[in-house]
């Protein structure tokens, strides 16, 4: 008889391979953890900047510091990478850090269920079951677009896709195109697509701040300074990000907001001649409440003669087009949703079992928690890149996944060194971190500047935001602290095989 072939174990399993999933991978291999396999449900890596190619797309942090500290790019031919670029670097980080036999493409995670005998996860995916000791969901908070549920729309006879799943096949020249949601996406596909289409109709819930990018082309002079001159770069990286790193003052602090709310004032004032329409582009809430959108061209192109901002909501799709709350109907071609991402919870915490049974998703409710972020009381070996309390509004995330990858690391060494089978944090770690977010959110711009943001959750609790400095947050990750976990012993059933 033929015995049955070994489901495929790995010490490490990580979901996902942008930013967070390859930061991860690194840090690992850099504590000497080389036994890993990343799980990509896609067929090549590259996380949000694979998936979301429409046009105008590219990163809202300058590009020397929307890059991995170990892995400067003297390349960048913009301020601000392209979406194009971002997508090369990550592909060319994982061969220059011989991540490719580690990759495992077409692999779509279905289900995750702790195994509390033989203490480690079993994992359901697309290309068949398989276990690892440690996982990390590296799948991110923007990975799973939302389209509002709007009647009717299964009537629309023409074009509708959200601008994350762009329908490249389709040409826009002169068409009457919709676009649904004015946030960061929007603002960069609505100037991009503008000059082209017959007619373009935004439809906005709530202005936001509008802030210049003042982006440019770096030099071919400064590349080769970069190439030949590391240091000089690493300089520049340092620069921006002290200057970016500052600003979590004012954000801190309301009242700080004034001055720049007053040159955001002023940049629409020069971007918008017709006061009716800055009107409508005028925020009633401290800069920073939500998202502040960066561009040099967005407030121009909603002025141009083919395009009009619509400020009613939408009470119906039909056949031929939108319905607003009015009763206005505007018959359009396409339909292009920039409604964002779903970031009540990360994607596969409703997958995620427990040794109860329940999922992560079933635990949290509407209140999201973890320790550091990254970690769930209750669920063994399990650790979330871009969890709660990890995004930020002044700088770059990337920093804060590096961060989270250096905890990561720690706490598996810790096993590995000590002979553990398992790691989570307590209770009273949890709830630890969670009132130090609250306290460090206590009358800031998130919690209160007059709006209502995704930053918040349905209980008005901060989910989403790290409101402290990315230097305290590094401070609490530089060193896995074992008093603040459960650490949990092999069972002696397990002990008994292995020996």
């Amino acid at each position: 008889m033929t015995a049955p072939t070994p489901l495929p174990h790995h010490q490490v399993a990580i979901i996902g391979t942008g930013f967070g999933g390859i930061a991860t991978a690194v840090r690992l291999r850099q504590a000497g953890i080389t036994d890993f396999a990343l799980l990509e449900r896609a067929g090549a890596v590259g996380g949000v900047w694979r998936d979301n190619d429409y046009p105008g797309a590219a990163v809202d942090v300058q590009s020397d510091l929307y890059s991995f500290s170990f892995a400067p790019n003297p390349h960048w031919r913009n301020t601000y990478a392209t979406r194009a670029e971002l997508f090369a670097y990550l592909e060319d980080v994982t061969d220059r850090q011989g991540l490719r036999g580690n990759l495992v493409l077409d692999c779509t995670v279905q289900r995750l269920e702790w195994d509390s005998v033989e203490q480690l996860w079993w994992l359901e995916t697309s290309q068949g079951p398989r276990t690892a000791t440690h996982v990390v969901l590296a799948t991110g908070a923007l990975a799973d677009p939302v389209v509002p549920a709007i009647p009717g729309a299964d009537l629309f006879e023409g074009n509708s896709f959200h601008s994350a799943r762009w329908n490249h096949d389709l040409d826009l020249t002169g068409k009457r195109v919709a676009v649904v949601g004015t946030g960061p996406s929007a603002v960069q596909f609505v100037p991009a697509i503008q000059p082209d289409v017959a007619q373009l109709t935004v439809f906005q819930r709530t202005p936001a701040w509008v802030v210049p990018r003042h982006d440019h082309e770096v030099g071919e002079t400064r590349r080769a300074l970069y190439r030949r001159f590391p240091i000089t770069q690493r300089m520049a990286r340092l620069r921006v990000y002290l200057r970016r790193e500052w600003k979590v003052v004012a954000f801190r602090h309301p009242a700080l907001m004034r001055l720049p709310e007053r040159g955001a004032r002023r940049f629409l004032e020069a971007q918008v001649g017709d006061p009716q329409l800055r009107a409508k582009l005028s925020p009633d809430f401290r800069l920073g409440c939500k998202r502040v959108l960066i561009s040099d061209d967005y407030l121009r192109a909603l002025a141009q003669p083919n395009v009009t901002l619509e400020t009613a909501g939408i009470s119906e799709i039909t056949a031929s087009g939108l319905t607003d709350t009015t009763g206005t109907h505007h018959e359009v071609d396409v339909i292009i949703f920039g409604t964002g991402f779903q970031t009540a919870r990360l994607p596969l915490t409703d997958s995620v079992h427990g040794p109860d049974g329940r999922t992560m998703s079933e635990v949290w409710g509407t209140s999201p928690a973890a320790y550091l972020g990254t970690a769930v009381a209750g669920f063994p070996n399990i650790f979330l890149i871009h969890g709660p309390n990890i995004g930020l509004g002044h700088t770059s995330v990337i920093h804060m996944f590096e961060s989270q990858a250096t905890y990561i690391a720690g706490a598996i060494g810790h096993v590995d060194e000590h002979g553990l089978a398992a790691v989570e944090p307590t209770r009273a770690a949890q709830r630890a971190f969670a009132d130090d977010v609250e306290q460090l959110g206590t009358g800031t711009v998130w919690t209160s500047g007059g709006c209502t943001s995704w930053y918040l959750g349905e209980n008005g609790r901060n989910t989403n935001i790290w409101p402290g400095s990315t230097l305290d947050f590094r401070r609490r990750t530089v060193r896995f602290d074992p008093h603040q976990h459960l650490l949990h012993r092999r069972n002696a059933r397990v002990e008994a095989v292995v020996s």
